[in-house]
C-alpha cells in the first residue's frame, strides 16, 4: 500500500488530504465493473483480455504516446475523446498484440473489436475506448477476440478489478493496482488505478497502460486539467529504459455525484497519489530490476526544471549500472545532471546518497563509501540533489540495470 498523500508530488511535508488505502483495485470507486478472461490471444494461457465499464455519464481523460509511430487504438482512442468532449463508458484492452506497425487492419481490427463490445453492452460504438499491449508488428487474432467477448461481458463484476489488473500484463512480474479513499465535506470519495509496464518504459505522455477510475462528478475540462497534472509528476516523471512505446496510453474515468469546486483540490491530491503508486510500481518492476531508484531535485528555478534534471539522472545508463554494482561512483550522478539542459551553478550543487553527503557547494565531502555502498543494497535507493536556491523541487523514478535486461530483450519474439 502507498504511504499517505503528502503536501506535495515533489515536496514532502505534512499531511493535508485524508486520503486512506483500501482494498477493491479499479472497482473500488461505486458504479465501476470490470472483468477478464483467457481467450487465447498470448501463447501462454494467462488471461490476455479486460474490460472496464464506468457508470453513465461518466468523463474521461486521456494521454497518449508522443511516438510518430503510434497504434491505431492509440488514435482511435484521442480521436473519440476529442469528438464526444471527454466522454467515454469502456475501454477493452487485449494483451500478446501492440497492433502497431500493421497498416489498414490495424484501425479495422480496432473499430471491429469496439463495435462488437458496444453492442454487447448496449452502447454507442463512439463510447468504447480500445488499448493493445504485445509484440509491435503482430496484429490481433480478431476472431479469437471477438470470441471471448460474450464470456467477458457475463463476467463484469464490481468485484472483477483484480482479475482485470492482472490481464492487461506482459512482462510484468507483478499486477499494479491500488485504491484510495477519503471523506471530502462528509462524503466519501474513492479512487482506483491499474496500470502494466515493465519494459519499454520512458513516456512522454503519461504510462505504458495505466487505466485511473473515480466516483465523484468533475466537469470534463476541470477533470482532464487534474490529469495532465498528474501525469506530469507521476507517469512523466518515471523511466526504465529510455524507449517510449507506441501503445502508451493512460485513461482516466470520473462518474458520480457531483462534487463541490472547493474540494477539487483535495480530490487532485488523491488522483496524483494514485498515479504516483502506479507509476513508482512500474518503475519498481523494470525488467530485470532490483531496486527502485527515486531522485529528489531541489533548489531549480521551477518544479519543470527539476523533474528534467531528476528523470535524466534515473534515465543514466551508468547511473544505473553503478546503483546494480552497488558502486556509490557519485560523479556519474553529477554528470547526468550537468547535461539535463537546465541551467544551475555546479558551484552550489550539493548531493546525498540516502543519509551519506556526498558534495556540498560543488565540492567533494569525505565519505564512509563501504557504508554508501550497503545502502545500495536496499530495496528503494534515494538521491538527492540540491542545485540552487529556487523554488523549484521534482521528483523522478527508476530503476537498476542488470544484465537480466539483457536477457529479456535479447529474444523477446524469439
Amino acid at each position: 500500500m502507498p504511504p499517505p498523500v503528502q503536501d506535495g508530488p515533489s515536496r514532502p511535508g505534512a499531511l493535508t488530504h485524508p486520503w486512506h488505502p483500501i482494498p477493491g483495485g479499479i472497482t473500488a470507486p461505486s458504479g465501476f465493473r470490470a472483468a477478464a478472461v483467457t481467450a487465447g490471444l498470448k501463447a501462454s494461457g494467462k488471461p490476455d483480455l479486460s474490460l472496464l465499464v464506468a457508470p453513465e455519464g461518466a468523463v474521461c481523460a486521456g494521454s497518449f504516446t508522443t511516438s510518430l509511430l503510434r497504434a491505431a487504438c492509440v488514435d482511435l482512442c484521442a480521436e473519440r475523446l476529442r469528438a464526444s468532449g471527454g466522454h467515454a463508458r469502456a475501454v477493452l484492452t487485449n494483451s500478446g498484440q501492440a497492433n502497431a506497425c500493421t497498416g489498414e487492419r490495424g484501425l479495422a481490427d480496432s473499430l471491429g473489436a469496439t463495435a462488437a463490445l458496444a453492442q454487447r453492452l448496449g452502447l454507442a460504438a463512439e463510447q468504447v475506448l480500445i488499448c493493445s499491449t504485445g509484440v509491435i508488428g503482430v496484429p490481433i487474432p480478431i476472431d479469437t477476440l471477438l470470441a471471448g467477448l460474450d464470456p467477458l461481458v457475463a463476467a463484469l463484476s464490481p468485484e472483477g478489478g483484480g482479475a482485470a489488473a492482472q490481464a492487461i500484463l506482459t512482462t510484468d512480474l507483478v499486477d499494479k493496482q491500488i485504491a484510495l479513499e477519503a471523506n471530502l465535506d462528509g462524503r466519501t470519495v474513492r479512487i482506483g488505478g491499474m496500470a502494466k509496464g515493465s519494459g519499454m518504459i520512458h513516456p512522454d505522455m503519461a504510462t505504458m497502460l495505466g487505466y485511473l477510475s473515480c466516483d465523484a462528478g468533475v466537469p470534463a475540462e476541470v477533470w482532464s486539467a487534474m490529469v495532465r497534472r498528474a501525469v506530469d509528476c507521476s507517469f512523466n516523471a518515471i523511466t526504465v529504459d529510455g524507449d517510449t512505446s507506441t501503445n502508451d496510453t493512460f485513461l482516466a474515468f470520473a462518474a458520480g455525484e457531483p462534487l463541490s469546486p472547493e474540494l477539487f483540490d483535495a480530490l487532485e491530491a488523491g488522483l496524483t497519489a494514485v498515479s504516483q503508486h502506479l507509476a513508482k510500481a512500474i518503475a519498481r518492476d523494470g525488467e530485470g530490476a532490483t531496486c527502485l531508484l527515486e531522485v529528489r531535485v531541489e533548489g531549480a528555478a521551477d518544479d519543470a526544471g527539476a523533474r528534467t534534471i531528476a528523470r535524466t539522472i534515473c534515465g543514466s545508463s551508468l547511473v544505473k549500472c553503478a546503483v546494480h554494482g552497488r558502486d556509490p561512483n557519485w560523479g556519474r550522478i553529477a554528470a547526468a545532471a550537468g547535461r539535463a539542459g537546465v541551467p544551475f551553478n555546479p558551484a552550489g550543487l550539493a548531493l546525498w546518497l540516502g543519509g551519506h553527503q556526498l558534495m556540498a557547494a560543488g565540492q567533494p565531502l569525505p565519505f564512509d563509501r563501504a557504508a554508501a555502498s550497503t545502502y545500495l543494497q536496499s530495496d528503494t535507493v534515494i538521491i538527492r540533489l540540491v542545485v540552487g536556491r529556487g523554488p523549484g523541487a521534482g521528483l523522478a523514478w527508476g530503476c537498476d540495470l542488470s544484465d537480466q535486461y539483457i536477457r529479456i530483450n535479447a529474444d523477446y519474439t524469439t
